[in-house]
């Protein structure tokens, strides 16, 4: 999280938050496939909001279980409007709180 200042300084460019990705475990899951600890990313992306991340990815899908890939580490499409929101208020009151 302390590096998303770091990288904005150095590379002169918005930084993304690969929320989705942070919770995937290559390898762990059924016949070698990557398996996900979905349950992590609300409170990774909102960290990141909070720590000053620019921008966020998310990859969603109405039945995660059954996408061709990713799916223990995406967000079901039902919860996605929530999460944003929850995200973008954190990210706008982190930001005036460094204003202020």
């Amino acid at each position: 999280m302390r590096n998303f200042m770091r990288l904005r300084a150095a590379c002169g460019t918005p930084v993304v938050f690969d929320a989705t990705h942070s919770v995937q475990q290559p390898g762990q899951g059924a016949d070698g496939a990557s398996g996900g600890l979905r349950e992590y990313v609300p409170p990774l992306l909102y960290a990141a909001a909070a720590a000053g991340a620019d921008a966020f990815f998310l990859e969603t899908h109405p039945h995660p279980e059954h996408a061709p890939s990713d799916g223990p580490n995406m967000v079901p499409l039902d919860q996605l409007p929530g999460l944003v929101s929850m995200a973008l208020e954190i990210w706008q009151r982190a930001r005036e709180a460094v204003r202020a």
